[in-house]
């Protein structure tokens, strides 16, 4: 098949969640035999990327403009090309399914989770996803989400039934340890925490609560955000030698801290299911949580669940632990991936689909 993604930053993935999907899924899908382009906004050196072609459209570096209007002008390039099947990713993008779909093209729309709840919007783009999510409903072809309460919220709300597919993650620790050595970081002696620094994600509250605990392990506070210059600085705004923000971590060096933390700390509360919790998970990380609906049905029985203000007593109580208690969490953690999100099964799940969209159409 000809496949088309949208609606991310493009690959290779250097920014967060739906770049990585899309960069797993696709280079995937290539390697199975299907004709894959990903369409991007920031150019890499090569037009092809693990087998995948990279098609280029510019934007407008903005909060509100950046990602429709990419996506518009992406669009509008996807009718000259007419693939057999388009996935769209974000639901904010919903809209602009409507007219390849009318010209015959299948348009799939991965909706991610509910946006409008980030503090970062303002009333209009609070609107617009909210809108959006109406459009998800009668818009594209077949509406996908990747996590259960997703799932659950749009047939409840909309009475619409989505695609459950779940995003993947890669399983068992990488050796290398180059990059610890970089943030004079040792193996198995820092909490890790790995997300885009925006109010939601919860980094400042990550932090002071390590700042309260005692304890000579580190945190090593990693992610950055293009629009979230003044939370930023105060999630920055530390004396505490044991924290290391060393900004935007991906590719290997990502791997590495994963693989090598004391214990990973999720405090995302927005959003469907989050890679980085799979991924870390995958890895064998022992895994602290926010307890929110979508974290628990990823981590389930394989983490530690932890409430706002209750961060410090948990991470003193995982270091009071017997190792064995923390060891076998690890092994559960791993498992847990395997038998539920394989990047294989995921590839298997949107293949499937694309057929059935192609087949329909014909």
């Amino acid at each position: 098949m000809k496949i088309s993604i949208l609606g991310t930053r493009g690959i290779p993935a250097s920014y967060g969640g739906f770049e990585t999907f899309a960069e797993e899924l696709s280079r995937r899908l290539a390697g199975r035999g299907h004709d894959v382009a990903v369409y991007c906004r920031s150019r890499y050196a090569q037009p092809e990327y693990l087998g995948v072609h990279l098609r280029y459209l510019p934007t407008i570096r903005h909060k509100y403009l950046d990602t429709v209007l990419h996506t518009l002008l992406s669009s509008i390039d996807l009718l000259c090309h007419r693939p057999d099947a388009a996935l769209f990713c974000n639901a904010a993008n919903a809209l602009f399914t409507f007219v390849p779909r009318l010209t015959g093209i299948p348009c799939a729309l991965n909706v991610d989770g509910l946006e409008r709840k980030r503090r970062k919007w303002g009333w209009a783009g609070r609107a617009w996803y909210r809108v959006s999510e109406w459009i998800a409903t009668w818009a594209p072809t077949e509406v996908v989400s990747d996590a259960r309460e997703i799932a659950a919220y749009y047939q409840k709300r909309y009475g619409r039934q989505t695609h459950f597919i779940p995003y993947g993650a890669q399983t068992g620790p990488v050796p290398t340890q180059e990059t610890l050595g970089r943030l004079h970081l040792d193996p198995g002696r820092y909490f890790l925490y790995v997300s885009r620094l925006e109010p939601e994600n919860n980094a400042l509250e990550v932090r002071q609560a390590f700042e309260s605990v005692d304890t000579d392990l580190r945190l090593a506070l990693v992610g950055d955000a293009p629009y979230s210059a003044d939370y930023i600085r105060r999630v920055r705004d530390t004396t505490d030698p044991r924290v290391v923000m060393p900004g935007a971590i991906y590719g290997q060096g990502y791997h590495e801290l994963q693989s090598h933390c004391f214990a990973y700390i999720h405090a995302t509360e927005v959003g469907g299911t989050h890679p980085a919790l799979i991924e870390a998970m995958g890895r064998g990380a022992l895994v602290l949580y926010l307890s929110t609906p979508e974290n628990e049905e990823v981590a389930g029985g394989a983490g530690i669940a932890f409430t706002h203000g209750t961060l410090a007593e948990t991470m003193r109580s995982v270091l009071a632990m017997p190792e064995s208690e923390r060891a076998e969490l690890r092994r559960r953690a791993a498992d847990r991936v395997r038998q539920r999100y394989s990047w294989d099964a995921v590839t298997d799940a949107y293949e499937k689909l694309f057929t059935g969209m192609r087949n329909r159409r014909v």
